[in-house]
């Protein structure tokens, strides 16, 4: 990053380029696009980008998944709530979902994601009902169909099985990073005089 024009994060590349050049190192074109801070970037699944705050006129960086590491997701979910898993148990499906989507969601809690989160638990919640729906097709009193509750809580409806609950990514807080840059020392910051 840059504090300046394109110009001078074009110069800093090719010093870095020279730089990685003896060591048999190079950048790739495709990953080191320069780009104004307004117009936004991926990084390690994240995108990156400045915007106004909704009702002020203040601009700030916000950092959210990016589209692509959320259809990854999605299609985790989808894998594992395809026909080909209608082998498993209810409650096994639910655990396996859960601990997927929590990984998932602890990666990019430090983002705007509460949206996000909410989202892809709209679709798991989906998927997971029609995955019921499949193994289950006979109806909820034939033999076979475990204890299955659909409750309302305060987040909504809920899947449980056998004391197993569908969480999905909301269960995880989303806890932003502070500003700390004023706060941690570095080199060259100036010790206050013994006075």
């Amino acid at each position: 990053m840059v504090h300046g024009d394109r110009r001078h994060a074009e110069a800093l590349r090719e010093e870095v380029a020279a730089v990685l050049a003896p060591m048999g190192l190079r950048l790739a074109p495709e990953k080191t696009a320069v780009v104004h801070l307004d117009e936004g970037f991926t990084f390690l699944g994240f995108d990156i980008r400045r915007l106004r705050k909704r009702g002020t006129q203040k601009y700030y960086v916000y950092t959210k998944p990016s589209r692509k590491a959320i259809q990854a997701v999605k299609d985790k979910v989808r894998t594992k709530t395809c026909r080909s898993t209608l082998h498993m148990g209810l409650d096994e499906l639910i655990a396996s979902l859960n601990r997927s989507l929590a990984g998932w969601a602890n990666y990019f809690r430090h983002g705007v994601s509460k949206a996000v989160f909410s989202d892809v638990d709209s679709h798991a919640w989906n998927r997971l009902m029609r995955w019921i729906r499949a193994k289950y097709k006979h109806g909820t009193h034939r033999i076979g169909m475990p204890e299955l509750r659909r409750r309302f809580c305060d987040q909504g409806w809920r899947f449980a099985c056998n004391g197993v609950v569908f969480t999905g990514a909301s269960s995880v807080a989303v806890t932003r990073y502070r500003y700390r840059g004023s706060t941690i020392p570095t080199p060259w910051t100036l010790a206050p005089a013994p006075g």
